[in-house]
């Protein structure tokens, strides 16, 4: 006789624990949804801090493209420290700004190996805003804000008095959850709307046919999604706007309904990071999406030992009333900050990746509001020839991930980012007027500067630098497959985009001297 087909225990608590959410006879537990949202917090912090400590010398130290120190310079008449918040206000030092680096990578570190304390957090918090505040266009982008937003939040999930994962002497307050859950809902909804708002090829569902050529820096899936055709990428843009504009509304429903969003927003989200290298903000929205879920999913995924202590104390946890009162105040001033996203998410002249207050706690969100439909790359260029006309022997420069040599396979970095690399997409979409720390980049390729050196791939002029430097413009176009091309891509020249420059040429040194940027033995 068959023996008759039984679920297991586990199947069947799984199966109950999702349809719990339509009915649930007791309160939702975040234990351990907090210490995995702690834990993929710090891995992205180390992440940020890693990136930090590789490159914040050759773009803003006091050698750098854009230095601190000068900024703080040009901003100290009409800005103050409560305007613009940053520990360098009072030391911007090389050294200063190195020690603080590290003390950030460090503290990241002990924060995503299980050090869960509100001091730790909060001093991540500080000392990444204060690298923001003056890391210029190289620290501006939308997911350092997230960042800071996510970071502030769980300052409050985190006992002060321990370094415990799981806390047991402090439970995960209720309302902060929920105000992950609010920052998921502008994150999404927001990149919809300004989406729909933007380029006509969001509501033609053509822009993927377009994006994954075009956007900063594709990796080698991206040359492959580019080959798909039409109806892929309009199922493709279909997808985007469900889960941007309608799964978002469902992370406030009951609990089957918010796991699914939860769910949908982290398979989205996994399938941008397998399309490109969008730095951390993918591996960031999925950490801050697992608000959605609750212990009694968790429970099913995570080991028995990190579960056991949770089921030994059961449903006895003590709130604390200093805690209720802090996260009462929390609750509030996070409700009066987001009036003006709120706003700008309803204005037809909606502002992407924006902040409203200087400690960006509650902020608007949203990318790729418009799509390139042509990819322009900026390409520099030197020689040693003492005429630098087209017939000179020039030689480009390499750098880590932009696209370059046609020949070279596009770089999978995802979540490390170069930010030098993802700045020069952004000069080929307008001119060198407006991202003059390029003609600095120039000036010290053409002195050889070591540091300059440091944030490109290939210098082709090691053994002596050039005599001239220019810089050009291409138009860049993936290779099809079938299409006989052996490379990755095939470029068209456009124009040229900065005239050869040399240490000889008197208004670069003085366009270089308005700046500070000029060295003591260059001086006019």
């Amino acid at each position: 006789m068959a023996e008759p087909d039984v679920a297991s225990d586990e199947d069947t608590a799984l199966v109950a624990s999702l349809q719990a959410g339509w009915g649930r006879r007791r309160p939702e537990r975040y234990f351990l949804t907090r210490f995995v949202f702690l834990r993929a917090l710090g891995f992205i912090h180390f992440v940020a801090f890693s990136i930090l400590v590789m490159q914040w010398r050759g773009l803003i130290g006091s050698d750098g493209l854009l230095p601190a120190t000068l900024y703080l310079e040009r901003i100290a008449d009409n800005t103050s420290f409560a305007e613009w918040p940053t520990l360098f206000w009072w030391n911007s030092s090389d050294l200063m700004m190195a020690c603080t680096a590290w003390l950030g990578w460090l503290l990241a570190v002990v924060f995503m190996l299980g050090a869960d304390n509100a001091v730790i957090v909060a001093a991540l918090w500080v000392v990444y805003m204060s690298f923001c505040h003056v890391g210029q266009v190289f620290w501006g982008y939308g997911w350092e804000t997230l960042l800071l937003e996510a970071t502030f939040l769980a300052i409050f999930l985190c006992p002060l008095r321990s370094i415990s994962p799981l806390s047991p002497r402090l439970p995960p307050p209720t309302p902060v959850i929920w105000m992950l859950r609010w920052l998921v809902f502008r994150l999404m909804f927001g990149a919809g709307l300004i989406k729909i708002r933007g380029d006509s090829c969001w509501t033609e569902l053509t822009c993927l046919a377009f994006h994954y050529e075009t956007q900063p820096n594709p990796h080698p899936l991206s040359w492959l999604l580019h080959q798909a055709p039409m109806w892929f990428h309009k199922a493709g843009t279909l997808f985007n706007h469900f889960v941007e504009l309608i799964v978002p509304w469902f992370v406030f429903g009951p609990g089957l309904a918010r796991r699914v969003a939860g769910g949908f927003i982290i398979v989205f989200q996994g399938m941008l990071i397998l399309s490109g290298n969008l730095s951390f903000l993918n591996w960031l929205t999925i950490a801050v999406a697992l608000a959605c879920f609750d212990d009694d999913l968790f429970r099913h995924v995570l080991p028995r030992r990190i579960c056991e202590p949770l089921d030994a104390r059961g449903d006895h946890w003590l709130e604390q009333r200093g805690q209720r009162i802090i996260v009462g105040v929390l609750s509030l001033a996070v409700a009066v900050l987001s009036v003006a996203p709120i706003t700008n998410m309803l204005s037809p002249h909606q502002a992407m990746n924006t902040s409203f207050d200087p400690l960006h706690l509650v902020n608007s969100y949203g990318a790729f509001g418009s799509i390139g439909k042509v990819r322009h790359e900026v390409v520099l260029q030197g020689t040693w020839d003492e005429v630098p006309d087209d017939s000179a022997d020039w030689k480009d420069y390499e750098f880590k991930c932009k696209p370059g040599d046609v020949n070279r396979r596009p770089c999978l970095i995802t979540p490390y980012h170069y930010r030098l690399d993802w700045q020069m997409w952004f000069a080929a979409l307008s001119n060198f007027q407006r991202q003059p720390w390029l003609l600095n980049l120039i000036y010290k390729l053409l002195r050889g500067d070591s540091l300059a050196r440091s944030l490109i791939e290939y210098d082709p002029f090691v053994s002596r630098p050039p005599r001239f430097i220019r810089a050009e413009l291409y138009r860049y176009e993936f290779t099809r497959i079938g299409d006989g091309n052996p490379g990755w891509w095939k470029r068209t020249h456009v124009k040229g985009y900065i005239e050869p420059l040399s240490l000889k040429h008197q208004g670069f040194l003085e366009y270089l001297a308005e700046r500070g940027w000029l060295a003591p033995e260059h001086a006019l």
